[in-house]
């Protein structure tokens, strides 16, 4: 077959088209042996070849002497080709969409889900007119009107209807004797239900034209063209809950994912398209309550065997089957989860169900299939837990035999030990259950409508397969958490390593990228936790408990000429080592001051004092105190923490000769005892250094990683970018269509009390509260004046605030966040909830998930009411989908 492609594009001088794709004539997608273009005309390209295959995709590429400066979006051209024909192609350059979201999984495996044509009409001579069109709705179709008998004389009931070849591409094929002159003609998106166009293209009527007659022989004129449709405002609802707070009658005493299609018949019943969760992978550290914690995960890949859906996997022994369930009956009925007992009851089972059904299973292709894809972290994953489990510990440092990871010996290893062999085969057997379940999940949601959202931790155990396998990859020296937030006062402290980004660059942040990949498995959405971190992470020092001694990495930290130049005294010593002053002791520690004057410290001047060895670090101070809970021990260790935290400036770990100021050291006891003049000084530099001094770099640091990540799945993005946001973070998430996370009672703008709804940006998730907050009725009793302010001035009601926030309240809070332009309304199911008197829970503060301020909070939130009796809550299914439909969410 012979291919003419002609395409208008400006160039500069110097500067030519090339094309390359997926013949061996087009290079076989090798950038390096694209074809170069003729210019034929100003802005006019064209290029001949011929092509023996029955299909042929290809794109664009712009080169300035021959380096490649500009390519076209992903989705490639397509063309299924007629042997012995010649394909004569009208072209237009692919651009970025402006809604990049309309071509991510959810949409094209879901919401404008078309099935594939396989075969079109074929005629001698024909015109093909290939549309770009991702604007069509499940349940609607793309059709064509025109000026003449053969385009329907303008009738939409004789209008021509294109065939959707692959997602967001419609053809139609017409035998080109039959437009024998030019003829006007227009698209439109027709509904199939209401036999209605529900959109006409917008701009001028097209002009289709005769095929010429210098085209000999058998040939098909190919016109592509994009439909005009300016901005489509779609918007859609949806619900967050971990899939561990879900109950169900089938549930093992905790969510699991076969009570996820139970979520996706609520979520469809009531007009919602999202259902969003908390991470899911295995956590499994110490097989204790401390586990429950979803974002200490010890493989980025493994999905955390408690999740299983065991009634989904019933065993052959009837008695032993009903033994187990009469166990999960009793964790099942229990208000919250009882991690522990759930579970050793679901490693009990998976044993069971082994012994039962596991060597077949790991026979069969569909297993071996799933094995050779996932070798890769599965076989490691399994060592890891195995040998955790062996040695009591996950720190693979304190491991006896393979605390080095060595995947030559650890084959040999498994391969002679039975022991070792069985489990390892008893894990790779329980991902396999697992993947298959959620693959299900999703495929199910998909026929419903609906999508799940992930949720992608930002960090990773420093006791994980990760960190064993590919220690270079992290600083382990070190470790991460969150600055001073509404959170927290001193900050957050989760342990995790950071990255050692200059490593995982070299192979394209590959990592990233295939745990990206992973996630798309089970995701059409996700969440990027603290997307911040990748601009920048908080770094704190692994003698440190609480977050206020970190700093911003990587940074332009402070020399000590900078510092001086902004017209501040620098004494190192009194500046970055703990500023103990006799004077504010009595302030701290009460009656005991003494005490620790004798105990504590020791003096270094006249009424200075510096911390003793046994507890000059928050890690010595919690060892300390290890095991003491009573009042004046817990006030004794927190004070002492406190004076770990009196510097104004934080020494950089990898450049020790410069400096980062301590955030929020305006509150401490160290700036206050500076002058005036030093107080206006550090002030200035402190405001410039967080606020100024890194916009642009982070930026670029932000840019090196992230669009890389994005653009390796078809997942929709979405970023927390919640907390101390630089000014660098809206623009890139903008330039990226990025969506962001938006709460109405955390606004991003300074000295403002509420965020403005009606003013939300369209490429956001607007929620009225997430798991590290109370839900809307248990904040309303958080800070009795600001819930007065946000009555009066947000809600617009007059008068006292009620001392609940009643049914109603609830259902206006709600109704305002459908209202807001975000693209996105994804709210708790507690504030769903909080509409219903009869169906919210008693208790508001148990609805609680998270306590961003206890370090080691027991995950176990769980709802009151089984998905059964939410389904069969007729009235207020129909009052949340009325809600919706009137907001405009689809």
């Amino acid at each position: 077959m012979k291919i003419r492609l002609h395409i208008t594009y400006n160039t500069n001088w110097g500067q030519a088209l090339y094309v390359f794709g997926s013949t061996s004539s087009l290079g076989n997608w090798d950038e390096d042996k694209a074809l170069e273009m003729t210019c034929v005309a100003p802005s006019k390209w064209f290029i001949e070849f011929d092509s023996e295959d029955d299909s042929v995709e290809y794109q664009y590429l712009l080169k300035d002497n021959g380096r490649t400066v500009n390519r076209e979006w992903n989705n490639p051209h397509f063309l299924k080709l007629e042997a012995g024909k010649t394909f004569e192609v009208q072209d237009v350059w692919y651009s970025a969409p402006q809604q990049k979201f309309l071509y991510t999984s959810g949409f094209s495996q879901s919401f404008f889900m078309h099935e594939a044509t396989e075969k079109l009409k074929s005629y001698k001579r024909s015109i093909l007119l290939n549309v770009n069109c991702p604007y069509v709705k499940k349940g609607q179709s793309l059709l064509l009107c025109g000026a003449s008998e053969v385009l329907g004389d303008w009738k939409v009931e004789k209008a021509l209807h294109l065939l959707p070849v692959r997602y967001g591409v419609w053809q139609l094929v017409l035998n080109a004797t039959s437009v024998k002159v030019p003829v006007e003609y227009k698209l439109a998106i027709y509904d199939n239900a209401s036999q209605a166009v529900v959109h006409w293209e917008e701009g001028f009527n097209r002009v289709l034209n005769p095929l010429s007659k210098d085209i000999k022989g058998d040939a098909v004129k190919v016109e592509s063209i994009e439909y005009w449709y300016g901005w489509m405002d779609w918007k859609a609802a949806g619900v967050a809950i971990p899939v561990f707070s879900l109950r169900s009658h089938d549930s093992f005493g905790i969510g699991e994912f076969s009570d996820l299609k139970k979520m996706v018949d609520w979520a469809a019943a009531t007009g919602q398209k999202f259902i969003q969760v908390l991470p899911i992978n295995d956590t499994i550290n110490t097989h204790t309550w401390i586990d429950s914690y979803p974002y200490n995960a010890i493989s980025i890949y493994a999905l955390h065997p408690v999740y299983l859906g065991l009634h989904e996997y019933p065993l052959k022994d009837k008695i032993q089957f009903d033994q187990y369930k009469a166990e999960a009956a009793e964790l099942n009925v229990l208000q919250e989860i009882d991690y522990e007992k759930v579970l050793a009851l679901k490693q009990s089972y998976l044993e069971s169900l082994f012994k039962e059904s596991g060597r077949t299973v790991l026979k069969s292709k569909e297993y071996l299939g799933f094995y050779t894809e996932n070798e890769e972290w599965l076989f490691p994953y399994a060592c890891f837990s195995y040998l955790r489990d062996k040695y009591s510990t996950a720190d693979f440092r304190l491991w006896k035999q393979h605390s080095t990871f060595d995947l030559k010996k650890l084959k040999t290893f498994v391969s002679k030990n039975r022991e070792a062999k069985e489990a390892v085969e008893l894990l790779c057997f329980t991902q396999y259950l697992l993947f298959q379940q959620l693959v299900n999940v999703k495929e199910y949601a998909h026929q419903h409508n609906v999508v799940l959202k992930g949720d992608i931790p930002i960090g990773v155990s420093r006791n994980s397969v990760e960190a064993w396998v590919e220690p270079h990859l992290f600083n382990l020296d070190v470790q991460t958490g969150a600055p001073p937030d509404d959170f927290s006062f001193f900050g957050q402290n989760w342990g995790f390593p950071t990255y050692n980004w200059e490593e995982m660059a070299k192979d394209g942040y590959q990592w990233w990228v295939k745990r990206f990949r992973k996630m798309a498995d089970y995701f059409d959405a996700y969440r990027i936790d603290h997307i911040l971190g990748f601009f920048r992470i908080w770094e704190i020092p692994l003698s440190s408990v609480q977050g206020l001694l970190g700093y911003f990495s990587p940074a332009l930290p402070l020399s000590a000429d900078e510092i001086r130049a902004s017209g501040m005294w620098f004494d190192e010593y009194r500046m970055t080592r703990p500023f103990i002053h006799e004077a504010f002791l009595k302030e701290v520690f009460g009656e005991y001051a003494q005490e620790v004057i004798d105990k504590y410290l020791r003096p270094v001047a006249w009424q200075l004092f510096e911390l003793n060895d046994i507890c000059d670090t928050q890690v010595k101070i919690k060892a300390l105190f290890a095991g003491e809970t009573d009042a004046k021990s817990a006030k004794l260790r927190d004070g002492l923490y406190g004076l770990c935290n009196e510097v104004l400036f934080i020494r950089d770990k990898r450049n020790p000769d410069k400096y980062h100021p301590r955030i929020t050291a305006q509150y401490s006891y160290s700036y206050k005892y500076l002058d005036e003049g030093e107080k206006y000084a550090f002030n200035r530099l402190y405001n410039d250094f967080f606020y100024n001094r890194h916009n642009q770099y982070w930026r670029d640091q932000a840019m090196k990683k992230l669009p890389t990540l994005i653009s390796s799945t078809s997942m929709l993005v979405c970023g927390e970018d919640l907390g101390m946001v630089p000014d660098s973070v809206p623009s890139v998430m903008s330039e990226l269509q990025i969506l962001s996370l938006e709460i109405e009672r955390m606004p991003k703008q300074r000295e403002v009390l509420f965020n403005s709804l009606p003013n939300l940006p369209y490429l956001s998730v607007c929620t009225t509260s997430t798991h590290d907050m109370a839900p809307i009725r248990a904040w309303w009793h958080e800070n009795r004046e600001l819930t007065q302010k946000y009555y009066n001035h947000v809600l617009w009601k007059q008068g006292p605030a009620p001392t609940d926030c009643t049914a109603d309240l609830c259902c206006q809070i709600l109704q305002n966040h459908l209202n807001s332009p975000s693209m996105l309304a994804i709210l708790p199911l507690q504030d769903w909830l909080s509409m219903d008197d009869k169906l919210k829970r008693t208790d508001a503060e148990e609805e609680r998930i998270n306590i961003p301020a206890i370090s080691q909070h027991y995950w176990r939130y769980r709802m009151h009411l089984s998905l059964e009796d939410l389904i069969d809550a007729a009235e207020f299914n129909e009052k949340i989908k009325s809600m919706i439909t009137s907001s405009g969410r689809n």
